[in-house]
């Protein structure tokens, strides 16, 4: 699994790690040439970034879970650091279904403008109310149902943050996430379904939890 790793300090391991799933036909480079790491240099954050490269072929057999566990989490937490992984839009379905099947091996999920499923999935979600809503039997290859499980029934560990634009294509799925999680851990700006908005998520996320 390829991935370009951004380090705070050269000569030594941050305490934290942040491993970045990109999106549908976005890679590694698109989170450092939009100012990811550049962000945490600014604020002389101790955060060691990790972009992930995800090849989508494999999304569907689980094979990219597997990778990012063996390769990235695991490799990263035999070195006592804290971990969170962070995705945005289908990589934030990606972060959430590694969290749901792979329990206690982060400390937080980041997402920004997460795709959170197909719109008849959160419709029945939505219908039924988050609380109220029985996922019934769920497939190994439903990836979309197995999250909202796990949204709805998750611990208070790992955090679960939430960054989106008003006017992003998956709004509505994200107010339903959002409406789980305590008012800090969620923050709606304006904007879309770009690297623009999410540049300013991400540098909000991080004077929220590194400064």
């Amino acid at each position: 699994m390829r991935s370009v790793l951004r380090t705070a300090d050269l000569n030594v391991m941050a305490p934290t790690r942040m491993i970045w799933l990109p999106g549908a036909y976005h890679g590694a480079q698109d989170f450092v040439n939009a100012g990811f790491a550049e962000a945490v240099s600014r604020r002389d954050a101790s955060v060691d970034l990790a972009f992930i490269d995800l090849d989508l072929k494999h999304l569907g057999d689980r094979a990219a879970l597997q990778a990012l566990r063996s390769e990235h989490v695991l490799a990263a937490r035999d070195q006592g650091v804290s971990i969170w992984l962070a995705g945005i839009s289908l990589g934030g379905l990606i972060a959430l279904d590694y969290a749901a099947t792979y329990p206690g091996e982060c400390d937080g999920v980041c997402l920004l403008a997460p795709y959170l499923g197909n719109r008849m999935l959160t419709a029945e979600i939505a219908a039924a109310g988050l609380a109220a809503w029985e996922p019934g039997d769920v497939a190994e290859d439903d990836e979309e149902r197995r999250i909202w499980r796990f949204i709805r029934t998750r611990s208070a560990r790992p955090s679960l943050y939430l960054g989106f634009g008003q006017s992003d294509r998956f709004a509505s799925a994200h107010a339903l996430l959002a409406s789980a999680l305590p008012l800090g851990s969620v923050n709606v700006i304006a904007g879309g379904h770009d690297w623009r908005t999410w540049t300013t998520l991400w540098e909000n996320f991080l004077d929220s939890h590194f400064s």
